[in-house]
């Protein structure tokens, strides 16, 4: 009988625990990643991180990757070695206005484009972006309008 007892409340442990690891696996799943380009963006040239966008991309759960085309020098020289968020870079090659560099990110992170959201300072990589089927916003990096931004990633999360 005291073995019963035992076996049972290891056997519940083994559940509850896999309960949990279900439910925050299906949450990361449905929880959209957000994608936020890098240089005049997330990092103002001669500045560093742009603290204030920083901050308000914290409020949210969901993971954040920055994106760049900055070969290594570039990547040293604009701080991107020392992100709080993952970096990805295809260093130019292609080039982020051309839509294999998002078909080649979607395929590196094994995501959909519907899973994701993008915000880019470039008109051209954000047109390439959607072209490749993901959700993209124009961020104006001579505005800094994180109203703007902030309502984006809202309605699209």
């Amino acid at each position: 009988m005291i073995h019963q007892k035992t076996e049972s409340r290891r056997l519940e442990g083994v559940i509850s625990g896999l309960q949990k690891t279900y439910i925050t696996e299906s949450i990361n799943r449905y929880m959209k990643t957000i994608f936020v380009d890098a240089v005049n963006t997330f990092v103002i040239k001669g500045e560093g991180i742009f603290e204030e966008m920083h901050k308000m991309l914290e409020k949210y759960p969901n993971t954040k990757i920055i994106l760049t085309n900055a070969n290594d020098e570039q990547m040293k020289n604009f701080g991107l070695d020392n992100m709080p968020y993952q970096v990805f870079s295809l260093k130019h090659d292609p080039e982020k206005t051309d839509p294999e560099y998002f078909e080649v990110m979607l395929k590196h992170f094994n995501l959909e484009a519907e899973e994701i959201i993008y915000f880019e300072h470039n008109e051209e990589a954000v047109k390439s972006a959607q072209s490749a089927g993901i959700i993209s916003f124009h961020y104006d990096k001579d505005k800094k309008d994180l109203t703007a931004l902030k309502k984006f990633i809202d309605e699209n999360l």
